[in-house]
C-alpha cells in the first residue's frame, strides 16, 4: 500500500516554526503535563528537509529534544511498525505518531493514542471536514496536519482543440473518454485499481459520488444499498467498455500518474502531487495539464479525505511537549512552509485563498471545492479488514469476476460479518 506516500507526501513531511516556551516540566494547560524529549515517527522522509527543521526544533528547546524515527516508505510497514511498539505499552519508543488519517478511529478505539483537549489546538481555523478525520467516538484523538482530496486531472489541449469543457458528471466523463481519447491516441480514464489502499479510496469516492455510504459513522452498521450498486458498476463498465484500460488494474498513484505523464490517458483521478509533477518545468505536459473536482453521477462528485494527523501515544512520558509540537506544526507559519517547501496541502483554510500562494499553486481554489465537500473513508476499529475487503471485492468486479449486483451482496455481507466480529 503506497497511496500513503503519494498523497501529496502529506505523510511524510513535518516541519517546525521555532518558539520559545517556558521551562521545561511546568504544569500544562488542558490536562496535559510533562515536558522533555520527544520521539517522533514517521514513514520516510523523502524530501530531505525534515532532519534540518528538526535540529532547529532542538536548539531552541534544549530540554525537549525531538528524535525523528523514520520507518518505511510503505504505508503497511509504517503502520505494522507503530502497531507493534504501540502494544508494548509503557516501553514503546515513539511519543508522536504521523498517522494516516484513516487509523485514528483503529488507534483511538484500541487505546493506543490519548485523548486530547480541543482548546490546545487551532481547529477552528482548518478546513471543516479535515477535524473529523481526527474524532472517534465525538472525542478529538489526533491533529489534522496535513490534508488531500483526490482531483480529476485532464488533458486541457485536446479538450480545448475538441471545444468540450472538462467533465462534471460521469456522463460527460464517459462520453469523451469513448470518444475523444481514441481520435488523439489517448486511453479514456484511469485511477488507482491495483487491490490495495488506493482502490479503496477510488471505490468509496465512487460510492459517495453516487450519493450512498459504506458504514455507519463509527463503523457500527453496513449502509452499502444501491448506491453502492452505481458506484462500483461505474468502475466496472469503465473496464468492461474499455474506456479504462486493463492495465489500470494494476496502477497505484505512481503508475497512473506516470501513464498520465507520459501522454498515455485523457482522465486521471489522482492527487494533487501529481498535476505539480505532470506541470513542472521539464514534463511533457507542462501547460496542458487541468484539475477539476471529481465528477459524480449528477454533477460534481465527493473525494475522499487524505493526509495525516498527528496523534500522541497514551503512554507518552512528555504529553504537553508532544501537545506544543503539535500545536506549531498545524500554526500558520509551518503550514504555510508544508504548502511552500512542500507542495503539501495544508489544513489551514486561509492558505487556499492567499493570492500568492494562488498565483504559485494554480490548483489551489479547486483542491479547497474539493476538501470542503470531501468525506472521511469508513470509520471502524477494524479499518485494516474493511478496506481489504472493499478492495477485494471492487476489484473483481472491475474484473469482471462478478457482477455489481453480486459484488455489492458480498460486500454487505463481508463487512457486517466483521461488524458482528467487534
Amino acid at each position: 500500500m503506497r497511496w500513503m506516500r503519494a498523497a501529496g507526501r502529506g505523510l511524510l513531511v513535518l516541519a517546525v516554526v521555532l518558539a520559545g516556551y517556558g521551562a521545561s516540566g511546568a504544569r500544562a494547560a488542558g490536562g496535559l503535563e510533562g515536558r522533555g524529549p520527544l520521539t517522533l515517527a514517521t514513514a520516510g522522509d523523502l524530501t530531505g528537509y525534515l532532519g534540518p527543521l528538526l535540529q532547529g526544533w532542538n536548539r531552541a528547546h534544549p530540554g525537549e529534544k525531538v528524535t525523528l524515527v523514520e520507518l518505511p516508505d510503505s504505508a503497511d510497514e509504517s503502520r505494522a511498525q507503530m502497531i507493534t511498539d504501540l502494544r508494548g505499552g509503557t516501553r514503546s519508543r515513539f511519543d508522536v505518531l504521523n498517522i494516516d488519517v484513516a487509523w485514528t478511529s483503529e488507534f483511538a478505539a484500541a487505546g493506543w493514542i490519548r485523548p486530547l483537549p480541543r482548546d490546545r489546538f487551532p481547529l477552528g481555523a482548518f478546513l471543516r471536514p479535515v477535524v473529523d478525520t481526527a474524532t472517534y467516538d465525538g472525542r478529538l484523538y489526533a491533529v489534522p496536519y496535513v490534508t488531500n482530496a483526490g482531483l480529476l486531472l485532464y488533458r486541457k489541449d485536446v479538450l480545448a482543440a475538441e471545444g468540450v469543457p472538462p467533465p462534471r458528471t460521469w456522463a460527460e466523463l464517459e462520453r469523451a473518454a469513448k470518444t475523444i481519447a481514441p481520435r488523439h491516441g489517448l486511453d479514456g480514464y484511469a485511477g488507482q485499481f491495483l487491490p490495495y489502499e488506493g482502490l479503496t479510496v477510488n471505490a468509496a469516492e465512487a460510492v459517495y459520488s453516487a450519493g450512498g455510504t459504506i458504514l455507519g459513522d463509527e463503523g457500527d452498521r453496513v449502509t452499502v444499498d444501491s448506491a453502492a450498486r452505481e458506484g462500483i458498476g461505474f468502475l466496472a463498465r469503465g473496464v468492461r467498455d474499455g474506456w479504462v484500460p486493463k492495465e489500470a488494474l494494476t496502477y497505484t498513484e505512481e503508475e497512473s500518474r506516470q501513464a498520465f505523464q507520459d501522454g498515455h490517458l485523457l482522465f486521471l483521478r489522482n492527487w494533487p502531487y501529481a498535476y505539480v509533477s505532470a506541470s513542472a518545468a521539464g514534463s511533457a505536459l507542462a501547460g496542458k495539464v487541468g484539475a477539476v473536482p471529481l465528477p459524480g453521477r449528477d454533477g460534481p462528485g465527493t473525494s475522499v479525505l487524505g493526509g495525516s494527523n498527528l496523534a500522541v501515544n497514551a503512554h507518552a512520558e512528555h504529553p504537553d511537549t508532544a501537545a506544543r509540537l503539535i500545536a506549531y506544526l498545524t500554526s500558520e507559519g509551518v503550514q504555510r512552509q508544508v504548502l511552500t517547501r512542500g507542495a503539501l496541502p495544508p489544513v489551514r483554510a486561509d492558505l487556499y485563498e492567499d493570492p500568492e500562494l494562488v498565483r504559485r499553486f494554480p490548483y489551489l481554489p479547486t483542491l479547497r471545492a474539493s476538501v470542503l465537500t470531501a468525506a472521511p473513508r469508513p470509520k471502524s476499529p477494524r479499518y485494516d479488514q474493511v478496506s481489504m475487503v472493499v478492495q477485494a471485492v471492487v476489484h473483481d468486479a472491475m474484473a469482471g469476476h462478478s457482477t455489481p449486483e453480486a459484488a455489492v451482496r458480498r460486500l454487505a455481507r463481508e463487512l457486517a460479518d466483521i461488524s458482528r466480529r467487534g
